[in-house]
């Protein structure tokens, strides 16, 4: 492939961001002693309460493509290091809803704070139509990769 064209400049430098972002997170997991798959299942439990979505161990277990017992030894690691808690849902009393525990956002925080930090710092260097653009971008991105991905 061209490398000189710039729509593949912008494919070589998603993917540095991507394998930047992917060597944080395997940090945070190394030094709280997790596995990178639990960091994946607390960003998306993160996610799920930021857009009012109910997380079950089900849908957890669809979003990391993981089997019923792969979630629930997944689910009771987390439980069990006090980042995550089951509770039972008000509306239907058979159903368990997860949600993260302060501990975990705490965590999270530390580490990750002073990348969102200068995250922050580098967008509002942008207008907001480029930054609207780069939404755009990046939401088409996942969208792409979601459907290459389950195919």
């Amino acid at each position: 492939m061209d490398d000189e064209n710039p729509v593949m400049g912008l494919v070589h430098l998603l993917r540095a961001v991507t394998v930047e972002f992917d060597l944080l997170g395997a940090e945070f997991a190394a030094r709280n002693g997790l596995h990178p798959t639990d960091v994946r299942a607390l960003i998306h439990l993160l996610d799920a309460a930021r857009a009012g979505q109910r997380a079950t161990p089900g849908w957890l277990g669809e979003q990391l493509r993981l089997n019923s017992a792969g979630t629930t030894a997944l689910v009771d690691r987390l439980e069990r290091l006090g980042l995550v808690r089951r509770n039972r849902d008000t509306a239907d009393r058979r159903r368990v809803l997860l949600a993260v525990e302060e501990k975990a956002m705490e965590l999270g925080w530390a580490f990750f704070g002073p990348v969102i930090d200068e995250v922050a710092v580098a967008a509002e260097g942008f207008e907001t139509g480029e930054l609207e653009t780069v939404r755009r971008f990046l939401t088409s991105v996942l969208e792409s990769t979601g459907r290459a991905g389950s195919g």
